[in-house]
């Protein structure tokens, strides 16, 4: 069974950096696609970006052009780079990824916790 282990939270200053990194085990890691969510007090969980077996990205509008999403198959581990970041990025980071090939994100990390300080 697949376990993913986040890290890289904390807290940072607006216009700073951050990078998360998620540390797969329990299954081969290269088959699968690999995504990062986040979840805002008071928020439902949404979708940041997701990474492909073969390395497509998919990135949400509200975080395009400052978050990069990446994965180092050798390593069993994926990564979110976070650029510029704004105190609207406060969020508890979640990894995820997918039971079964092609199937819907439903395997979840502890999560890691961002803040954004103005």
């Amino acid at each position: 069974q697949v376990q993913l282990v986040e890290s890289g939270g904390g807290l940072v200053q607006a216009g700073g950096s951050l990078r998360l990194s998620c540390a797969a085990s329990g299954r081969s890691f290269s088959s699968y696609s690999m995504a990062w969510f986040r979840q805002a007090p008071g928020k439902e969980r949404g979708f940041v970006a997701d990474i492909s077996w073969s390395g497509s990205t998919t990135i949400a509008d509200s975080v395009k052009g400052r978050f990069t999403i990446s994965r180092d198959n050798a390593k069993n581990t994926v990564y979110l780079q976070m650029n510029s970041l704004k105190p609207e990025d406060t969020a508890v980071y979640y990894c995820s990824t997918t039971s079964r090939p092609l199937g819907a994100y439903n395997v979840w990390g502890q999560g890691t916790q961002v803040t954004v300080s103005s």
